[in-house]
């Protein structure tokens, strides 16, 4: 019973994961801002819940991490928002593919920089994804994807690698700790870009932006998180992997069932391909 209820939980959260997109497409807000508000209200709600719950924060643990935990949460900042921009300048489907090229990055830096060494099937399933993402970015199409859109979403991946590959690093801390120290990071990191860059003043939300900003921060990061975290530890990791793409194939549907976001046949090709070399990469690790 237990496990059914982990399962669910993972799950769920990829699931929720997965949405994110399409809250971004209504929201008119700069992604500096959205970046802001996810990772504040994200803290908060961790916060809460672990004085809710009597659970003590980890500041030993903190403490000992305290400058991979700042460096990975000013990139994990980052990395939203040049997510949001690039569901801004593309579709959500393109967007979601250029980012989960991350795994392929991080195992490409951890044989180059790690001397980590790649099986054949591991060189065979990168040259797929890379392929895929070829046929996803649309470069063989006329009037395939806005290549800024491309290019903020390959950015985002490189820096969401960085961020795992920083997370191996990071040690003798519980993973909630570690979530809510690197969201609150990521706040304080997005505020001197949002008042100098774009604005506060004269971009505060109100009314239906404002409720899913509030989304964006208590369920696509508080809510999601817990779960996501909550679940882990009495999961294997071949089904955490396996169940993480739930997250680019909800995002795959958004786009084109409910936003309406156009998708070729290459396109199609490219992102299963994307979707199945990625999946296999992470559980071959």
């Amino acid at each position: 019973m237990k496990k059914n209820k982990d399962l669910l939980k993972q799950i769920g959260s990829m699931g929720i994961f997965g949405t994110i997109g399409l809250v971004r497409k209504h929201l008119s807000q700069g992604s500096g801002l959205i970046a802001l508000v996810r990772g504040t209200v994200g803290a908060l709600f961790l916060g809460l819940v672990s004085l809710a719950t009597g659970r003590k924060i980890d500041r030993a643990g903190i403490k000992q991490n305290l400058g991979l935990l700042i460096v990975s949460g000013v990139l994990l900042g980052a990395n939203w928002a040049c997510l949001f921009e690039a569901y801004n300048h593309t579709s959500i489907s393109v967007a979601t593919m250029c980012y989960y090229m991350a795994p392929v990055i991080v195992i490409l830096v951890s044989t180059f920089i790690y001397k980590e060494r790649m099986t054949k099937i591991q060189y065979v399933l990168t040259l797929v994804a890379l392929g895929g993402m070829l046929l996803v970015s649309g470069v063989f199409q006329e009037g395939g994807a806005d290549l800024t859109g491309v290019v903020f979403g390959l950015v985002a991946a490189c820096m969401y690698a960085t961020i795992v590959l920083l997370n191996r690093r990071i040690k003798n801390i519980a993973p909630m700790d570690r979530t809510m120290m690197q969201l609150a990071v990521s706040a304080v990191a997005m505020l001197p870009y949002v008042l100098w860059v774009e604005k506060l003043p004269s971009i505060l939300p109100t009314g239906k932006e404002f409720v899913l900003l509030l989304v964006a921060g208590v369920l696509h990061t508080g809510v999601a998180y817990l779960m996501y975290f909550g679940s882990i530890p009495n999961l294997k990791a071949h089904t955490v992997a396996i169940l993480s793409y739930i997250d680019p194939v909800v995002a795959v549907l958004v786009s084109v069932l409910v936003q309406r976001e156009p998708m070729t046949l290459m396109s199609g090709i490219g992102v299963v391909l994307v979707i199945g070399a990625t999946a296999k990469l992470s559980m071959s690790k």
